[in-house]
């Protein structure tokens, strides 16, 4: 997600951008424990912008020295950045390399977190108290925080800082390449492959097939709302599929429901495309840009009132496309509801898309120029003081 903002942020007159990757995961073959099999992302990740591959003697892990880059330190002690933007995590160890090395350096350290809840995946409450306790000092050490959603600006005020210490950032994708991927797009064709008749109604998951993405939610839905001529794709693979196809045969609704398994980045604005709305139940979900990339695609989302963007992306367009979370009743009415009025469907998607028109690329460049002069301002006048 992060490359075609790089590309753009190195097209711009005012940013002169050197990308230091701490790892290359992603751009080659990786096994995804989450997705339940080995990713290798079939868009170009490197080109258009200087980036550099810093070794890692680390594990590799999601442990503390799984990112473990010393030359972090000489590449930002020499480089005389004026800003360091930072997205690697404070649970490793590059991301406090690169914070000692900025503030020894004169150079402002931006960070922040796509969180919109103190509250962990796995639920353990120690983990909030901590975070409680610890986030307010951690995030006090960035210069500027920067926030992707209104949700976890909400969050950050909620521990205290104040509305200036904080620019927003919009989650974006690159909304110009999966538009115009979609245009090109025939729906009949696609809904051939999935054996899905041109006229029936889709409902679409899209995400991994993991507990907190609640799968089985929109499943016990879909079977509930009784939609004649309706299917239910999934696009996504995990350790839940097997289970998912097994209910789905004792729900007597085997017939109307394709797995896709794991999709790649090209082949998505075609999956997108040629449903007619998505629906995201998520228990965790601290943003979800597929919400983003379905809506440059024309097609309506629905998802659960845990899933971060239905406040900046869903919520201004299409209110009643969000429900509570785990209320399998709820999502049942919201589908019957929707799926009764395909064209009503179609005008969703056209409000949906219109929505992304304020939320790209653009606003997120605006917003880190915005955050870097913020933080120099500030640091200058701290300097200043005698």
């Amino acid at each position: 997600y992060m490359s075609p903002l790089l590309r753009r942020m190195a097209q711009h007159s005012q940013i002169d951008l050197q990308v230091a990757y701490c790892s290359l995961r992603g751009v080659h073959s990786v096994y995804d424990p989450d997705f339940a099999t080995a990713v290798q992302w079939d868009v170009p990740l490197l080109d258009g912008y200087n980036w550099m591959e810093i070794p890692n003697i680390g594990t590799g892990s999601e442990a503390f020295l799984g990112l473990c880059n010393p030359d972090l330190w000489r590449l930002i002690r020499r480089g005389s950045f004026d800003a360091v933007l930072c997205h690697t995590g404070y649970l490793k160890a590059s991301f406090w390399i690169a914070f000692l090395a900025s503030r020894l350096s004169g150079s402002v350290f931006l960070f922040g977190t796509d969180a919109n809840s103190l509250a962990p995946r796995d639920s353990l409450s120690w983990k909030v108290t901590l975070k409680k306790i610890l986030w307010p000092r951690i995030f006090s050490l960035a210069d500027q925080i920067i926030v992707p959603s209104s949700r976890t600006r909400d969050l950050m005020r909620s521990l205290g800082f104040a509305e200036d210490r904080m620019t927003l950032t919009p989650y974006c994708v690159d909304n110009d390449w999966w538009a115009a991927q979609s245009a090109r797009v025939d729906r009949a064709v696609m809904r051939s492959s999935w054996k899905v008749a041109p006229d029936s109604t889709v409902v679409l998951f899209c995400a991994k097939l993991q507990p907190w993405k609640r799968p089985g939610d929109l499943l016990e839905a879909f079977a509930a709302a009784g939609i004649l001529r309706a299917f239910l794709v999934f696009a996504g693979e995990g350790p839940l599929r097997e289970t998912l196809y097994q209910r789905a045969i004792d729900l007597g609704i085997a017939d109307r429901v394709r797995f896709l398994g794991f999709v790649n980045q090209s082949q998505l604005p075609a999956v997108y495309k040629s449903a007619d709305l998505m629906v995201l139940p998520s228990e965790y979900e601290p943003f979800a840009v597929v919400v983003n990339e379905a809506s440059c695609c024309g097609c309506p989302v629905a998802a659960s009132d845990r899933v971060g963007a239905t406040t900046d992306l869903i919520a201004p367009v299409n209110p009643d496309f969000v429900f509570p979370y785990g209320d399998v009743p709820a999502l049942t009415k919201l589908l019957q509801k929707a799926l009764s009025d395909p064209n009503e469907l179609t005008r969703r998607g056209q409000d949906a898309l219109r929505r992304m028109q304020s939320w790209s690329a653009r606003e997120n460049i605006s917003g880190v120029l915005e955050a870097v002069e913020r933080a120099l301002s500030r640091t200058q006048a701290k300097r200043a003081v005698p």
